[in-house]
C-alpha cells in the first residue's frame, strides 16, 4: 500500500446514533477491514441498558502497531442521528482540529460538539441511503470514513459481501452502492485523515474480543461443562462456550439464576467435569455462599467476572475494577482460593487456560476478574504464543485401604476420586470433616484441614505468570497497576520515554495469593510508586499495601467508572510529580 502524504499512524473515530442504527456493525465493519489490509486495532461500544433504542456508539482506534487502549480524543466523529447522544457524547471528544459529520436533518449538535475545536461538516447521510433501495444510512457512513482515512475499498467490500451473504445479493448489492455513495460524498469535502500504511507482515490477525478470548483459554484448559445465567457484559462468553462446549462433547446449561449455576457447576466437577460459569457482579455476590463449600469440599471450578460499574445494578455497560474485594475477601470464614486477572484482550487466551489449570491441579475455587474494557472490546492482535500446562486432577488409585479423600499431603493437595469409582466412596459436603470425609466438630480435625488448605496455595509456584514487568528496569519511578488498565500503562510508559523520562511498569495478573515476596523484592529501591486502579476506594491500594510495606513515596491514581483511565492522565501524574 502507497504511503499517504500527512498520514498518521494512529487514526481514533466514533459512529454514533440511535440503538439500532447500526452504528456498531459500521464499526465492526471497518476495524475487520483493517486487519485483512494488515493494520492493528480495536473497538469498544458505548451503549445505554436498554433492549432495544437509547444511544449506541463504535469507538474505534486503528494503528499501524498493537493498540492497547483506546485514544482520550477522536480524529473523526460521523453521527448517524444524534438521539439520546447527550447521554454519552462526554466519552468521545474530538479531537483539535477533527472533523464532525452529521445529517442537518437530524438536528443541532450536543453543545459538547458545537463548542469543540472541530470541523462541522453536513452531509445528508438519511437522504443518500434512501437513494438506494434497500440502502442503510449505517453503510452510508461506513462508506464516509473508510475514504477519510484511506481505507482500500476492496477489503472492505469483502468483508460487507462476507457479512450479508446470508441476506442475499440485493442486500449486498444495496450495501455496496451505499459504501460507494458515501465515499464519493466525502471525497467532496476537500478533508481526509489519512492511517499510515501497515507495516509488511506475514501472519493473519486475530479479531477477537476478550469474551471470546477467555472462552477460548477455557477451553484449551480442558472445560468440558458451563453453567450460567446471562448477565451484562459476560454473556458473549457463554455464546462463545455453547458452540465449542457441544463440539467436544461438553455441555452449557443456561440455568434459572446465578444460585442455580453455581450449584451445576460444583455439581459437574465434582463428577469429573472440569466446569466454568461466567457473569458480573451481582451474580458474583449471590455466588458467595456455594463457592465456599467449593474451597471447603475441595472442588476445582473456574469463575469469569466480567466487572461493570457497581453498586447494584450500577452500569451494566461500563467498566469498573470494583469488584477486587468481593472477589478476594468475600467467602465467609477462612476459605483459600485463587483470583486472577488478564491484562488485554490477548492475554484472556493465557488467562483462562491459566485459570483451569490451577483450579484442577489445586482442586479449588478460581476467580478470573476481567471486565468489560476488555471483555467486551473487539481487538485486532497478533495470534498469542500457544501454551502448554500439564492440567491434571490428583487421581484416586485404590490401594484396598479406606480412601481419604481429604488426606493430608506433601503438596496439600488430596487425591480426588470420581463418583462411582470403585473404592473411592466419600462424604462430600461443607461441614468441618476429618480426612476421610467425615464430619467432624473436633478442633484437631478443622486445624489439619484449615492447614491443609491454605498451605496447597499459599506454597504453590505461581512460576512466571505472576504478571509483567517491563519498561527500564534502571529507573526508581515504578506504575503498578492490574488487569485491564496495563494497556493504558504500557502506552504511558512508551511516552514517557520518548520525553526521556525513563520509568517502570509492574501489572499483577496473579492477585491472590498476593506475590508479595516477590513484588517486595522487584519494588526495592523505588522512590515514586504510583498505584493505577479503576476504582473509588483504591481496592487495590489497599490490597498490597495489607500485604507489604509499599516503599518510597506512594500516591494513587484512581476513579470510579464508567470513564476509564487513560494513558495521558498517567503520563500527567508522573510528569507533575517529578517537576515538583
Amino acid at each position: 500500500m502507497t504511503e499517504i502524504p500527512g498520514s498518521s499512524r494512529n487514526i481514533s473515530f466514533a459512529i454514533v446514533g440511535t440503538g439500532g442504527a447500526g452504528a456498531i456493525t459500521a464499526g465492526s465493519l471497518l476495524l475487520e477491514a483493517a486487519g485483512k489490509a494488515g493494520w492493528y486495532g480495536l473497538l469498544t461500544r458505548s451503549v445505554g441498558p436498554q433492549i432495544r433504542g437509547g444511544e449506541a456508539a463504535a469507538l474505534v482506534r486503528l494503528s499501524t502497531a498493537s493498540a492497547a487502549c483506546m485514544s482520550k480524543e477522536f480524529d473523526i466523529l460521523v453521527a448517524i442521528d444524534w438521539k439520546n447522544a447527550d447521554r454519552f457524547i462526554g466519552a468521545m471528544p474530538v479531537a483539535p482540529g477533527g472533523l464532525v459529520i452529521c445529517d442537518p436533518e437530524a438536528g443541532p449538535p450536543p453543545r459538547a460538539v458545537r463548542e469543540a475545536d472541530c470541523t462541522l461538516i453536513e452531509c445528508p447521510i438519511g437522504e443518500l441511503a434512501k437513494s438506494v433501495q434497500g440502502g442503510r444510512e449505517n453503510m452510508i457512513a461506513t462508506g464516509l470514513v473508510a475514504q477519510l482515512i484511506g481505507m482500500p475499498m476492496d477489503e472492505l467490500s469483502a468483508v460487507v459481501l462476507e457479512m450479508l451473504k446470508s441476506k442475499g445479493e440485493a442486500a449486498q448489492q444495496a450495501s455496496l452502492a451505499c459504501l460507494r455513495i458515501g465515499a464519493e460524498a466525502a471525497a467532496a469535502f476537500g478533508q481526509s485523515r489519512p492511517l499510515a500504511a501497515p507495516r509488511p507482515h506475514d501472519s493473519k490477525r486475530w479479531l477477537i474480543t476478550g469474551n471470546e478470548a477467555i472462552g477460548l483459554g477455557a477451553m484449551r484448559g480442558g472445560v468440558r461443562f458451563a453453567a450460567a445465567y446471562p448477565i451484562t457484559p459476560a454473556t458473549e462468553v457463554l455464546e462463545y462456550l455453547a458452540p465449542a462446549l457441544a463440539a467436544t462433547g461438553g455441555a452449557l446449561v443456561q440455568a434459572e439464576d446465578e444460585l442455580a449455576s453455581i450449584n451445576m457447576i460444583i455439581g459437574a466437577s465434582f463428577g469429573g467435569r472440569p466446569s466454568i460459569t461466567a457473569t458480573s457482579g451481582p451474580g458474583l455476590s449471590l455466588m458467595m455462599e456455594s463457592l465456599g463449600l467449593a474451597a471447603a469440599s475441595e472442588t476445582p471450578l473456574v469463575v469469569i467476572d466480567v466487572m461493570r460499574v457497581g453498586p447494584s445494578t450500577g452500569i451494566a455497560t461500563k467498566s469498573e475494577q470494583s469488584d477486587l474485594n468481593i472477589a478476594v475477601y468475600g467467602f465467609h470464614g477462612d476459605a483459600p482460593h485463587v483470583v486472577v486477572a488478564p491484562l488485554s484482550v490477548s492475554d484472556c487466551v493465557l488467562c483462562g487456560q491459566w485459570a483451569m489449570h490451577l483450579a484442577e491441579t489445586l482442586q479449588t475455587p478460581v476467580i478470573v476478574l476481567s471486565d468489560q474494557s476488555i471483555g467486551q472490546a473487539r481487538v485486532l492482535i497478533d495470534r498469542p504464543a500457544d501454551v502448554t500446562f500439564l492440567t491434571r486432577r490428583k487421581p484416586f488409585v485404590a490401594t484396598g485401604e479406606p480412601y481419604q479423600r481429604y488426606a493430608i499431603t506433601a503438596d496439600g493437595v488430596s487425591p480426588m476420586a470420581i463418583p462411582g469409582q470403585p473404592g473411592g466412596q466419600y462424604t462430600a459436603e461443607g461441614l468441618t470433616h476429618t480426612e476421610r470425609g467425615s464430619p467432624s466438630s473436633a478442633r484437631v480435625d478443622q486445624h489439619a484441614q484449615m492447614v491443609k488448605r491454605h498451605g496447597k496455595i499459599e506454597n504453590f509456584d505461581f512460576g512466571d505468570y505472576w504478571g509483567v514487568d517491563e519498561g527500564d528496569g534502571a529507573s526508581d519511578t515504578v506504575i503498578l497497576t492490574w488487569g485491564s488498565l496495563t494497556g493504558a500503562a504500557r502506552e504511558a510508559i512508551d511516552s514517557l520515554s520518548e520525553e526521556g523520562i525513563p520509568a517502570r511498569l509492574i501489572a499483577l495478573r496473579q492477585i491472590s495469593p498476593f506475590p508479595g515476596e516477590r513484588l517486595k523484592a522487584l519494588l526495592a529501591g523505588t522512590r515514586r510508586l504510583l498505584i493505577v486502579e479503576q476504582s473509588f476506594s483504591g481496592q487495590f491500594h489497599r490490597h498490597a499495601r495489607a500485604h507489604i510495606d509499599l516503599p518510597g513515596e506512594v500516591r494513587l491514581l484512581n476513579r470510579e467508572g464508567p470513564y476509564n483511565i487513560g494513558p495521558e492522565e498517567i503520563v500527567a501524574a508522573i510528569r507533575e510529580w517529578r517537576a515538583q
